[in-house]
């Protein structure tokens, strides 16, 4: 059993990691969504920042982002997702190298609960803040900055592609060694059906969205690039087929770029709806033999729940004409897909720090009686890695849950726009344009080269 040196450490780890062990992400992001619905941006900013002392973490950056982006603060939310991206990358940087922070911060992971892992955005989250990235950009009128972002995402995706056959060849090889359960369906009580339904497993995997491969083949359009555009409105194709829009794109692309300025623009409209599904923890029973003994320990795991899905697809009209809107992108089932991809890993880690306790525990009740302070240490260790067993939570919530778009030709100049019963003039100008909507809950957030940002 362990030494009064190693009991002694991880009570130290314990009580330093207690705060952010305990913490609930969900809880906190909560009163910040309520805020922003509300219309009260800036509250919801400084309802963040006072959860957040830690200014330069990854979370913190992706979520101050989007409340800035519906604030129509564009150039702040690119500076705050700036910073998202870059720790993005030094976090795959140090994975590879394996940084010391990095294997320490995963060491308190293996002990106490995945919530002490420095956070790593999910593989969707980090291809869906490279296309806001890019829609900011559109919003101030750069598609050159735009184009960028845009190639930014396709390299993005091939490296986690790489990343995650890293991953679960590690995590698989890891679990036989040890001889730990990584199937989640093996987990007594797990509601399966929130991560693994027909929906779900219909995704190619968790990172890849037609909104974003169908906004590369819009924005290469508007640059006069129909090679490039091509490869985007086909993969958007693939990726949600079965929608005549994203055929016509494709199908009518070379004809578009060729055709003389008509005085008409060619208008995207993107509605977000919702917010991004929550993660959170739940225990469970799970069963350690230590000398032929059971033990029944409390396991803590993620479950997913709707953050805030529509009750209903939006209603959009321009001039009092009714668009029909075409579902591009769920960030739910993405998240979701992500889930799943990710339980091997969670429950390898989850066995790992159930064997730790039970052995804890089985110390404390089976110990040298003649050294009661280890087997007292013991039994309060025990108790306090009960008490701080907490699955991780921590995802970007500010994400909308579902993503639809409309495409038409209008004629340059004002136009009204209603949206679930907000009306509002936009004015479209130049050859292309693209219009973002965010409607959260009863608020509508507009991003547009000189758009209003809420209704």
């Amino acid at each position: 059993m362990c030494g009064w040196r190693g009991l002694l450490a991880l009570g130290m780890a314990l009580c330093v990691s207690g705060c952010a062990a305990v913490r609930s992400y969900d809880a906190e992001l909560h009163g910040t969504l309520d805020r922003a619905a509300g219309g009260n941006v800036e509250g919801a900013i400084k309802l963040l920042d006072a959860s957040n002392p830690d200014k330069k973490s990854l979370l913190y950056q992706l979520e101050l982002g989007m409340l800035q982006r519906l604030g129509g603060n564009y150039g702040e939310s690119q500076k705050a997702w700036g910073g998202a991206s870059a720790g993005i990358d030094a976090a795959r940087a140090a994975s590879l190298l394996g940084d010391a922070a990095q294997l320490a911060g995963s060491a308190a992971s293996y002990m106490i609960s995945d919530k002490l892992r420095p956070y790593r955005a999910h593989d969707y989250e980090q291809v869906m803040l490279l296309t806001y990235m890019a829609l900011n950009y559109l919003a101030l009128g750069d598609y050159e900055s735009a184009r960028v972002a845009i190639k930014q995402t396709h390299e993005r995706e091939a490296e986690i592609a790489e990343e995650r056959a890293r991953q679960l060849a590690a995590v698989e090889e890891e679990a036989k060694k040890r001889g730990a359960r990584a199937n989640y369906k093996e987990l007594n009580g797990y509601p399966v059906e929130t991560i693994d339904n027909p929906e779900v497993n219909a995704l190619k995997n968790s990172y890849q969205s037609a909104l974003s491969h169908y906004l590369a083949g819009f924005v290469y359009e508007a640059l006069g690039e129909p090679s490039l555009a091509a490869p985007g409105y086909r993969l958007a194709n693939e990726l949600q087929p079965g929608q005549p829009l994203l055929e016509e794109a494709l199908a009518g692309l070379d004809a578009r770029v060729a055709a003389p300025d008509d005085g008409k623009t060619d208008v995207l409209m993107i509605v977000g709806s919702g917010a991004a599904p929550a993660l959170q923890s739940r225990q469970f029973t799970t069963p350690i033999f230590i000398n032929n003994k059971l033990i029944l320990i409390p396991a803590a795991f993620p479950v997913m729940v709707s953050g805030g899905m529509p009750s209903s697809r939006p209603q959009l009209a321009l001039d009092g004409k009714a668009l029909a809107l075409a579902p591009l992108t769920s960030i739910d089932l993405m998240a979701r897909r992500s889930l799943q991809d990710d339980m091997p890993g969670i429950m390898l880690r989850a066995a790992i720090r159930s064997t730790t306790s039970a052995a804890l525990q089985y110390n404390a009740q089976h110990g040298d009686r003649q050294n009661s302070g280890a087997a007292l240490v013991s039994a309060l260790l025990a108790v306090g890695t009960v008490a701080l067993n907490s699955a991780d939570d921590r995802t970007w919530r500010a994400l909308p849950a579902e993503i639809s778009i409309a495409r038409l030709r209008l004629p340059r100049g004002v136009h009204n726009v209603t949206l679930d019963g907000h009306s509002f003039p936009l004015e479209i100008s130049g050859r292309y344009a693209v219009v973002d909507f965010r409607l959260l809950r009863s608020q509508v957030f507009v991003s547009a080269p000189g758009a209003g940002v809420a209704r």
